[in-house]
C-alpha cells in the first residue's frame, strides 16, 4: 500500500498545476505520472499521461477533468 506521505506529495503536486507556465505544469504532470508508475498504479499513470496530452493540445476542459479525476482517485489510495 502506498504511504500516506507519497500520496500527499502527489496531491500537492496536482494542486500546484493551477498556476505556472505550461512547461512547469507539464513537468508536474510528468512527475505525477512517474510516481504513479513507481507505485504500480498504471491506470492512474495513464490518466495523468492523458491529462498531459490534453494540456499539450490546449484542451483545458479535458485537462481539468483529468486532474479532478486524478485528485479524487489518488485521495482514495489512502
Amino acid at each position: 500500500m502506498p504511504t500516506v506521505a507519497r500520496i500527499d506529495v502527489l496531491l500537492s503536486t496536482l494542486n500546484a498545476t493551477d498556476v505556472g507556465t505550461l512547461e512547469s505544469i507539464a513537468a508536474k504532470l510528468r512527475q505525477v505520472e512517474e510516481e504513479l508508475r513507481a507505485m504500480d498504479q498504471d491506470p492512474l499513470a495513464d490518466r495523468a499521461a492523458e491529462a498531459l496530452m490534453a494540456l499539450s493540445r490546449g484542451d483545458v476542459a479535458e485537462f481539468k477533468r483529468a486532474r479532478a479525476f486524478l485528485q479524487s482517485k489518488i485521495g482514495h489510495l489512502r
